[in-house]
């Protein structure tokens, strides 16, 4: 797999964070698995108005019945037919659903959110607090649903049903669900009626223990959601779908519209089904989440895609991330306590060929966008590697808990790109690091697209990748050189899989290639201290006009013992 370079754009600043968990504190009781407040995302979801029927005038008087002949008994009115029950709503409903709206043009449906709500401040939002004895399906079953308020940048309404039985039934909101706080300060005279609707919901499930239900998957803001394995905190997100990102015409956000949650059969059912449908001007989507909680939570994602017109770059799978500095001291340009702040700290990704490959995650000092060719995909995720607290020594915000997402496609995704997007930031508040697939067929108006995956929300895992991995990477000026900018030192710690048994006097080799470069100087060493294989070596930077690409992998008697570690470098 080649990344490519495919952009050079001046981007300043990144993607604001949101925190599905943060929005709204809950009434008493264990704390969320949650970071600590941070600025939730800007982009919200749109939602649609029920259609209303055709206006047609005055509806004509019923025609009087003619009275009985004389002698005659009364006529006895005739029995009135049982309504037919409305269709279950299935799959192939929403289906129905998405291709209509793609046939028409877009149309922003939500209502228009009253200002005491539009304005209110980010800490005033948070001050609306869900009650959690009224959440959806509370006691009937291990999941349970609770809503966030509309309000602040999330003035988008949300459509969202429940499904029983096969029919579905519109959840209506009520303000009696919420108890809105000192700060959020809202006018006595705001009504809050029915037709205010939900920003969008989140899913608690009792992964720590069976006495308290915590937070498992939350839907809020655009076609972003996030979701928890257990013993993991938030960090990064997942979306729906993304369209043209790091584009120079600009990124266009689709949003979820509408929900459709399907009430567990029975008390003890441990997968929960979700449908939604997302629109945007250029595409609509029928949606299928399904959902199962454990240590490493799965979501199974399908998704049918209706194109209103083309659509230059198409991000399938896209997760978005936060690394702001790591280990490497060379990236440390913050006055800051800590050793390393991220989400993530790569992006992995196994080939149609089954090569495993890792990139080291950086800040970079201009947009930074490659393209990891690729046909048939295997899988790619942002990954939070590094699970030692002393690495952080940041006890609130807990990055070594954030969970790594890992995307397994379903069927033949063929040719594409599995691109990754990196975004100047001084700010660990902004989201900054975006991936996604890019078939490299294009997407045309009026031809569907469908796409299968598993999003696997995990900590640590033998399976990706299965051999040695990279577990740290560092740069810097080769010491004591005239021209300092003439040579870079490259140090790359590999450890896992065969490596950890092997003793210091194997033969380990270092796989050393730049394409237009020659490595100098490349050395491989098991470290006493820690047991870790080392590889060091040198070489020539490349230019801004000319990146270098950097790959290195360990074997031994010819047999691939790690993962590909891939690097670009500039002046």
């Amino acid at each position: 797999m080649a990344a490519v370079s495919v952009a050079s754009l001046v981007l300043t600043g990144g993607i604001s964070r949101w925190s599905g968990s943060v929005a709204f504190a809950q009434t008493p009781g264990p704390a969320p698995a949650s970071p600590p407040p941070q600025r939730p995302h800007p982009a919200a979801s749109a939602q649609p108005r029920p259609a209303a029927a055709p206006h047609t005038g005055a509806a004509a008087a019923p025609a009087k019945a003619a009275p009985p002949a004389a002698g005659q008994p009364a006529a006895q009115p005739a029995a009135q037919p049982a309504p037919a029950p409305p269709p279950p709503f299935t799959l192939a409903t929403l289906l129905q659903l998405a291709r209509d709206r793609a046939a028409h043009p877009y149309e922003n449906r939500s209502p228009k959110l009253p200002q005491s709500l539009a304005r209110l401040t980010y800490d005033q939002y948070r001050d609306i607090r869900f009650r959690r004895v009224d959440a959806l399906w509370r006691n009937q079953s291990l999941f349970e649903v609770q809503f966030f308020h509309r309000g602040f940048n999330f003035d988008r309404r949300v459509n969202i049903n429940q499904i029983v039985d096969g029919q579905a039934h519109p959840v209506v909101y009520d303000s009696a669900w919420f108890e809105f706080g000192r700060r959020a300060r809202l006018p006595a005279t705001l009504k809050l009626g029915a037709e205010l609707g939900f920003a969008g919901f989140r899913v608690h499930y009792p992964l720590q223990t069976p006495a308290y239900k915590d937070e498992l998957i939350v839907f809020l803001g655009a076609s972003y959601f996030r979701v928890l394995g257990r013993n993991q905190v938030y960090g990064l997100s997942a979306r729906g779908l993304a369209i043209n990102t790091a584009s120079s015409d600009g990124e266009e956000f689709p949003w979820f519209t509408d929900f459709w949650l399907v009430r567990p059969t029975s008390p003890e059912q441990r997968t929960l089904t979700i449908y939604a449908l997302l629109d945007s001007p250029s595409v609509t989507g029928a949606y299928t989440f399904e959902v199962t909680p454990g240590s490493i939570t799965h979501v199974k994602v399908s998704c049918q895609l209706f194109p209103r017109r083309s659509i230059d770059k198409l991000g399938i799978a896209p997760l978005t991330s936060m690394f702001l500095y790591g280990e490497d001291t060379a990236g440390h340009r913050f006055d800051d306590y800590r050793p390393e702040v991220h989400d993530s700290d790569g992006l992995m990704a196994q080939t149609g060929a089954g090569e495993w490959l890792w990139r080291a995650l950086v800040n970079p000092h201009a947009l930074e966008v490659n393209r990891f060719m690729d046909q048939s995909p295997r899988g790619f995720g942002l990954i939070q590697r590094d699970r030692d607290f002393n690495h952080y020594q940041d006890s609130e915000s807990h990055f070594e808990r954030r969970p790594s997402y890992w995307i397994e496609p379903e069927g033949d995704w063929a040719k594409g790109g599995v691109e990754l997007v990196e975004i100047p930031t001084d700010e660990e508040i902004h989201d900054n690091i975006v991936s996604y697939w890019v078939p490299s067929a294009p997407v045309q108006a009026g031809k569907p697209l469908k796409f299968t995956y598993v999003l696997s929300a995990f900590s640590q895992s033998s399976r990706w990748p299965p051999g040695g991995r990279v577990i740290a990477t560092r740069t810097g000026n080769v010491a004591g050189a005239a021209n300092r900018s003439a040579l870079r030192l490259y140090v790359i710690d590999f450890a896992g899989g065969d490596l950890d048994g092997l003793d210091a006097s194997q033969p380990v080799k270092a796989q050393v290639s730049a394409n237009g470069g020659r490595p100098r100087g490349v050395t491989v060493e098991r470290l006493p201290e820690n047991g870790v294989w080392r590889v060091s070596f040198r070489v020539p930077p490349g230019s801004e006009d000319t990146p270098l690409d950097l790959r290195c992998y360990l074997t031994l008697y010819g047999e691939a013992l790690t993962e590909t570690w891939t690097y670009q470098t500039t002046t």
